[in-house]
């Protein structure tokens, strides 16, 4: 089983929903995880537990300032990061 940092996992969780019409299954394709190991982080981030099905908490829904700092710097450490911006392509991490 492999162990992500913790970091790693909110960056593909900031670029899952920074895409309008992303899937965790491209995303997760995209970083070379496995499906339900990015939607189990998305649960994570949205305080529900891994295989639950609900929808996410307001805040996370809103898109607000806040949200869109955290994934500014989210993209930002996706472009310093060889390995994923490698996996991601340059159309993706430009956005």
């Amino acid at each position: 089983m492999k162990h992500y940092p913790a970091e790693s996992k909110a960056d593909a969780v900031a670029l899952y929903r920074s895409g309008p019409g992303a899937t965790a299954k491209s995303v997760a394709g995209d970083l070379g995880v496995n499906t339900e190991t990015l939607r189990n982080w998305i649960r994570a981030a949205d305080g529900r537990r891994p295989g639950a099905h609900s929808s996410p908490p307001a805040a996370a829904r809103t898109g607000g300032e806040d949200v869109q700092a955290e994934l500014a710097a989210a993209r930002k450490r996706i472009r310093e990061r060889p390995c994923l911006h490698r996996s991601l392509g340059e159309h993706e991490v430009r956005r």
